[in-house]
């Protein structure tokens, strides 16, 4: 679980990320979940989009992927969300504020 202060700076270095998965009309499948934990092992924080035609919403897709991928999810705006999964072994991201 993030602290409020270690969203807010996962948030700042995420402004500046591109999407790199969406989430189209076939929903979130188990293959994309694959996909997307093998992504947040590699980079930690990855943007992600819900397409229009998907049928559902970017809150409900964030929390469905993080829930099988066991990410946490960093913020949701609009049709776009971020999420985050340290990688304990080879950390990417330095200077997360330490958790109380």
């Amino acid at each position: 679980m993030l602290t409020s202060k270690q969203r807010a700076y996962l948030r700042g270095i995420a402004s500046t990320y591109d999407t790199i998965f969406q989430i189209g009309k076939g929903g979130v499948t188990e293959v994309m979940c694959k996909d997307i934990g093998e992504a947040l092992r590699k980079r930690e924080l990855i943007k992600l989009r819900v397409l229009e035609n998907s049928g559902w919403t970017a809150r409900e897709a964030a929390d469905a992927i993080a829930e099988q991928t066991g990410a946490d999810v960093v913020q949701v705006i609009g049709s776009r969300f971020v999420l985050f999964k340290r990688n304990e072994k080879e950390p990417v991201i330095e200077n997360i504020p330490k958790a109380k």
